[in-house]
């Protein structure tokens, strides 16, 4: 799953009497959205005098950003994720979404339009309520994953900062929604000291900086299935945009992640026993980041990402990027988006006809009569598909211990970042991994051995084909 835009607070700029005001703004303004107040304070300044701008949509009011009063600027961002959430089916009436949130712009946003979308279906479902058959309205929780245990940061600091997004959250209504904050060690243990020492060993016995940063991620979002699946949710909604997706890109391709990377660019990502989503896929960070100083929506930073790796180094080098266009991080996106999706990144069979807009069921329909695709095997630490060379790897295999079965199943790049090399460690490693991912194996959530034979088979040359090559 790529992950979510949390990154700095953000920062606001406009014109008149507006830019002091935003600087008091109870969001948390960063390294980051100080400087994009700064650019847009010093747009509207022209020979040591101030300008006003209008609108240029209504034209009355005055412009903040991108020569849009707040309103209409608004309105633009609030009918574009709409519009991806309906035009690719990610909630229906029927769903119970959980929202992954992490404090950032980002999922500040996600969380903000979910709501205005969920607070329409009421107001509809009310007013209808009388009817025979009235319309449901779809539910939403916000879940938290306390990372503390990993970052070793200050608890009081992160206790208030939840806090305040308990605030955030209470005031959400109606319907009023639930908050679950889940420590990231509860995966290993009930008992968090226990889980929190289980961690650490864990951690330790990664050395590379980039799969001790990749794994955190994995973690997490194992952390997010489990809380969905205990909680009754049926999707996920992320709130990666367009930077954080673009990061993904260029990072997973360093890592030789390039064939699965289709399966993390789409709208919907089926993979996981809990469907996700990304609505803000089209969303550059940007955008978001003033959104919320206009709209007066609180951020808060509290996991700060690592400064070391791969991940780190590519986030820096488009953060340069940008500087020089800005709209870089959409190209590389939308090149990304050229790939072939794999059978996982298309609509259920279990979306209801009812519950798609018309005028995407005829595309749900010639979905479900075509044929169905195939199954893939999946990596059971990172989740992604494995390629043509891993599956003819895995079956010229002969492991009888289940450690070495499921580091068989392992992709290239976490065997190569993440999985220890040495015996005893890998041991270590092994017995200390949560069980939900030791699972993905024992339970043969992979295809078996018949279906991974007819896969591997497809890209093995036969007798006769070899005898027609040394014919030639």
């Amino acid at each position: 799953m790529a992950s979510s835009c949390g990154g700095s607070g953000g920062g606001g700029g406009g014109c008149g009497s507006q830019c002091s005001s935003l600087r008091d703004s109870p969001s948390v303004v960063g390294e980051e959205g100080n400087e994009i107040l700064e650019v847009v304070e010093n747009a509207s300044v022209s020979n040591g005098h101030r300008s006003i701008l209008r609108c240029s949509k209504c034209g009355e009011e005055t412009a903040v950003y991108n020569k849009l009063c707040l309103d209409c600027f608004r309105s633009f961002l609030y009918n574009k994720f709409k519009v991806s959430v309906t035009s690719n089916a990610m909630i229906s009436p029927v769903d119970c979404v959980l929202v992954a949130f992490s404090g950032g712009p980002a999922s500040r946003v996600a969380l903000q339009f979910t709501h205005e979308m969920q607070l329409k279906s009421q107001k509809n479902w009310d007013a209808s309520k009388d009817q025979q058959q009235p319309l449901p309205v779809f539910g939403v929780g916000v879940a938290f994953i306390d990372e503390r245990a990993f970052y070793s940061a200050n608890n009081s600091e992160i206790d208030e900062a939840i806090e305040e997004i308990r605030l955030t959250v209470s005031t959400l209504f109606p319907p009023a929604k639930q908050l679950y904050v889940e420590p990231i060690e509860k995966l290993f243990s009930l008992d968090l000291i226990e889980g929190k020492a289980r961690l650490r060993k864990l951690l330790d016995t990664i050395d590379d900086p980039t799969g001790k940063d990749d794994f955190l991620h994995y973690l997490r979002a194992i952390s997010l299935q489990k809380v969905a699946s205990e909680n009754g949710f049926n999707k996920i909604i992320l709130g990666s945009c367009t930077n954080g997706i673009a990061c993904h890109i260029i990072s997973s391709t360093v890592k030789g992640q390039g064939y699965s990377l289709p399966a993390d660019v789409q709208y919907i990502d089926g993979r996981w026993d809990v469907p996700v989503v990304l609505p803000l896929r089209d969303f550059v960070a940007r955008d978001l980041i003033m959104f919320c100083h206009l709209d007066r929506l609180r951020t808060c930073q509290i996991f700060h990402q690592s400064e070391c790796g791969i991940n780190y180094l590519v986030s820096s080098f488009l953060t340069r990027l940008q500087e020089e266009n800005p709209a870089r991080v959409r190209t590389i996106v939308r090149t990304a988006e050229k790939l072939s999706p794999f059978g996982f990144n298309k609509y259920k069979e279990y979306i209801s006809d009812d519950m798609v807009p018309s005028r995407l069921r005829s595309k749900v329909q010639n979905l479900r009569a075509s044929e169905s695709a195939p199954l893939e095997t999946l990596c059971p630490i990172c989740g992604t598909p494995l390629c043509d060379s891993d599956l003819v790897n895995l079956k010229n295999r002969k492991c009888q211990v289940e450690c070495d079965v499921f580091v068989s199943y392992c992709c290239a790049s976490c065997r190569y970042q993440i999985v220890p090399k040495e015996e005893d460690s890998f041991n270590n490693f092994y017995s200390l991994l949560p069980q939900l991912f030791t699972r993905r194996v024992k339970n043969g959530l992979h295809v078996d051995h018949n279906q991974l034979r007819e896969q591997v088979e497809e890209f093995l040359l036969s007798d006769d084909d070899e005898e027609c090559g040394d014919t030639a």
